[in-house]
């Protein structure tokens, strides 16, 4: 018995756990959010939320390795459990970049 709590305590642990940044779903962005700017504007627009979504990708990453060791040592996910896990925010960084993206495509702006 004891050995069933054990384990289903492990399997929430680890359903807890922050997921990789390229697991996480876009969230969903109207690109009428980005139809009004001219290409300049999106290109520059672009290139932030581009930068922006790599630095939180690169914590998540770090949320989601911190996760898994401290499951692994101590059987509690510790990065989402002290706010580390940045999936909703890593969710709409690639909604803006996916919309930005449409945006520019829609008005053939020179892709750079």
């Amino acid at each position: 018995m004891k050995i069933r709590y054990a384990s289903l305590a492990i399997l929430l642990a680890a359903i807890s756990c922050a997921k990789r940044p390229d697991a996480i779903v876009p969230a969903d962005i109207p690109m009428a959010a980005y139809t009004g700017s001219p290409c300049p504007v999106l290109a520059t627009e672009l290139v932030k939320e581009q930068e922006n979504l790599a630095a939180l990708s690169k914590a998540q990453n770090q949320a989601a390795t911190g996760d898994a060791v401290g499951v692994f040592l101590i059987g509690v996910p510790a990065s989402s459990t002290f706010g580390g896990d940045k999936e909703g925010q890593v969710a709409v960084s690639k909604g803006k970049v996916q919309a930005i993206q449409s945006a520019m495509r829609s008005k053939n702006c020179a892709s750079s």
